[in-house]
């Protein structure tokens, strides 16, 4: 029996995601599993998924910015971090219109065909006088730390720099020091 790959945070939307399912299967997109949720992609690029929250279930787009949403269900679930997805968030089965959204689908398939994309933004790496001062002092502390990936050295640069007081860079420096040089990334042990 072929595993039933669904997202639902809370238990209560079985019936319903699989109907969305049941209306995405129409379509050219392919399931595949993606963090921990069904996403539905065409020639490997993800084009939405689905899953169920404590309130609402929902479909997602991953380039929902561009779909023209002359029925104004899409919503931008996080303004400060989300570019490019959009939701269409639901309570209850019967608010599933099936032909609007496969409306919905087949034009973010089209979307995807035209290359449509929002590209990923570059970030600049943080500064960090505090630890460029200790990196003049100690070359095997600077030798150690460019030893590791940039996302690293980032997470490093983050953990001191969001420290507001003086003391408590130093407190974070003694504590990462001995990891670096060791060379132990601040987060590995989630990994």
């Amino acid at each position: 029996m072929k595993e039933k790959h669904t997202w639902d945070k809370v238990h209560n939307w079985d019936e319903e995601l699989d109907f969305l399912k049941s209306i995405i299967v129409k379509t050219e997109l392919i399931e595949t599993q993606k963090w921990g949720a069904p996403v539905y992609t065409l020639n490997n690029k993800n084009i939405l998924a689905i899953g169920g929250f404590k309130n609402f279930f929902t479909i997602w787009f991953y380039n929902g910015v561009f779909l023209k949403d002359d029925s104004k269900v899409l919503i931008n679930a996080n303004e400060e971090n989300t570019r490019g997805l959009r939701q269409w968030r639901f309570t209850s089965k019967k608010e599933i219109d099936e032909k609007l959204v496969l409306k919905y689908i087949l034009e973010a398939i089209e979307n995807e065909k035209k290359g449509l994309a929002i590209k990923p933004q570059k970030k600049e790496m943080p500064k960090s006088d505090f630890l460029e001062k200790q990196f003049n002092s100690d070359s095997d502390l600077k030798n150690a730390f460019e030893s590791f990936s940039p996302y690293k050295q980032k997470e490093f640069l983050e953990y001191i720099e969001t420290a507001k007081q003086e003391k408590t860079k130093v407190t974070r420096f003694e504590k990462i020091k001995p990891m670096i040089l060791t060379g132990v990334g601040l987060n590995d042990k989630y990994r």
